[in-house]
């Protein structure tokens, strides 16, 4: 039997409700996946890539099961690839060998987009601008940049790092963000807390030549400003880059939970971190929101609540309250959940749950970002039981971001409704500049609430879905609708099925 279906008036669709803060229809929930020493994926340097695809399904799979709905994939851990690259050689944590392609071939990371894309999952990619070799031990390939330009980088510890006081690493690093936000169908680019690194006791960073190079205007006793200005400098020139190529393309920053303590700066906050973003690794992050050069902020405020040094409902409310019209999500610490912490708040993971409500609490955050894939697939003392039976009951749609100008979808046509005994087949077609659809399970002679994350049925990018029949799906109790989503994640009028 076949239904066919047609424009429901909006004046019957929406029914009035009040914005859900419990279970809020638009939140975001995202995850990193970091590939650099193998942490989330793959396994093992140099599965085969049947392997790997199997690995990679499985994990999108674990992920789906909490109603997350964002993924930000690690694709250039050390001045390397997880996709095809004319500019930097493939990752030797994907293959065991840098330069050396997947055998059979296949990209990486247009196989995480389809299937990110299939499970309703937003796909940000992961860059790091200054790291080019995690150890000075590890053998580089042929054409990796340091071998090609040695001069553009520095040694600090066992790390070598382009130089950030030089045009030509700007240059470089923008190279390599706009050819991926070219190339590939994804929704923004992500940086996390790595610019200057993390202080070295004793040591101090090698860059007096570059500073006699290139002072910009900058004199010896301002040295440190002159460092912030670097990073300034390739955060302003990294924004333009993606924007010139796609405009709806978002750029995120996940920066250290501590901009400065208090007791340097008055703007700081009450907190006593031994290094912080704006004086140990130059960046600047409240000027970059200020002046528009990023989309969103997710502050990895990895600690729990009462932390004396550092104190999550602290570092929260201080980032609501600098947020500079910057959308604002708080990078979680489940990696931290332990029977065993040493601090007891972790030894279950209701710190996580109350922290997640917590953020509801406050007006300006509009998610959570896990640390890390790996840490949810194992679901450290239930976790996901905590979170789906709860605050993730339903579903949520990643937020648009009032940086980017929407982009308006066209409907869903040609819908079709299939029942049987056995299943429900639903079908429909999409417009051009639609990335997703939502389909919404609606109770017959009750109002129409797509407010409501609970009509959620599923979020996908296919234009075929099907659904087993019986009392809970039947259509004689229950009708059905589908949405398109656009490129900016929003959301056009529905359409029956």
């Amino acid at each position: 039997m076949k239904l066919i279906g047609y424009v429901l008036l909006l004046a019957v669709v929406f029914a009035p409700q009040a914005f859900s803060q419990y279970h809020p229809k638009t939140e975001m929930r995202a995850v990193w996946i970091a590939t650099v020493n193998n942490v989330d994926w793959p396994s093992k340097p140099g599965l085969t890539t049947e392997e790997q695809k199997k690995e990679i399904t499985g994990l999108l799979d674990k992920l789906t099961g909490y109603n997350l709905n964002t993924v930000i994939f690690q694709v250039r851990p050390a001045a390397d690839a997880f996709y095809p690259s004319a500019i930097e050689p493939w990752s030797w944590w994907l293959t065991g060998e840098q330069g050396k392609a997947p055998e059979p071939f296949y990209d990486p990371l247009e196989f995480m987009i389809r299937e990110c894309r299939k499970r309703g999952f937003d796909i940000h990619v992961w860059l790091n601008p200054y790291r080019a070799v995690t150890d000075t031990a590890n053998i580089v390939s042929v054409n990796h940049i340091t071998r090609i330009h040695p001069e553009w980088f520095l040694t600090y510890g066992k790390t070598v790092y382009f130089d950030p006081g030089l045009p030509q690493t700007r240059d470089y690093v923008s190279s390599v963000a706009g050819d991926i936000v070219r190339r590939y169908d994804i929704d923004a680019v992500h940086m996390d807390d790595y610019f200057y690194p993390y202080r070295i006791s004793g040591k101090e960073f090698p860059d007096d030549s570059s500073f006699c190079k290139f002072p910009n205007g900058f004199s010896p006793d301002d040295k440190e400003d002159w460092r912030r200005d670097n990073v300034n400098r390739i955060i302003r020139q990294l924004s333009d880059t993606i924007k010139a190529v796609k405009p709806w393309v978002e750029f995120g920053i996940s920066p250290f939970g501590v901009w400065r303590n208090s007791d340097k700066d008055t703007l700081g906050s009450e907190t006593r971190a031994g290094q912080t973003n704006y004086d140990d690794l130059y960046a600047d992050i409240l000027l970059w929101q200020k002046e528009g050069w990023i989309d969103y902020i997710v502050p990895q405020i990895y600690w729990h609540i009462g932390f004396e040094v550092a104190d999550y409902e602290v570092l929260s409310d201080w980032w609501n309250r600098n947020a500079f019209g910057c959308r604002l999500y708080i990078g979680q610490a489940p990696y931290r959940i332990n029977r065993k912490a040493a601090a007891r708040e972790w030894r279950s993971s209701m710190q996580i749950t109350r922290q997640v409500k917590m953020n509801r609490k406050i007006p300006l955050v509009s998610g959570s970002v896990y640390f890390s894939a790996k840490v949810l697939r194992d679901n450290p003392l239930r976790l996901k039981e905590r979170l789906t039976r709860d605050l993730y009951r339903y579903p949520a749609l990643p937020p648009s971001n009032n940086r980017i100008d929407p982009v308006i979808p066209g409907q869903p046509f040609d819908t079709e409704l299939t029942y049987s005994v056995d299943s429900l087949r639903f079908s429909w077609r999409g417009r051009e500049n639609t990335k997703k659809f939502v389909i919404y399970k609606l109770r017959r002679n009750k109002p129409a609430d797509l407010n409501d994350p609970a009509n959620i049925l599923q979020v996908t990018s296919d234009t075929l879905f099907s659904a087993p029949s019986g009392r809970n799906n039947n259509p004689g109790r229950y009708y059905y609708m589908v949405s398109s989503m656009s490129r900016t994640n929003t959301e056009s009028d529905p359409v029956y099925f």
